[in-house]
């Protein structure tokens, strides 16, 4: 077991949409309209958009 995996027992399944705005290169506020759109796949929990980071995976691997 590596010291990451003692640091945070629970894998990480989702990003915020500032993060996922700072992996794909783009502008908060265009990764905010592109979740609203639909363009990446988005839940809403209370006031949070989060995105699944299996959404992200499957977003880049269809560019290659």
């Amino acid at each position: 077991m590596s010291s990451n995996d003692a640091d945070s027992p629970l894998k990480r399944r989702t990003y915020t949409v500032t993060e996922v705005a700072e992996i794909l290169g783009i502008g908060r506020n265009t990764a905010y309209e592109s979740c609203r759109t639909g363009e990446i796949p988005s839940v809403r929990i209370g006031g949070r958009v989060l995105v699944p980071c299996s959404a992200i995976d499957d977003l880049l691997g269809g560019a290659a």
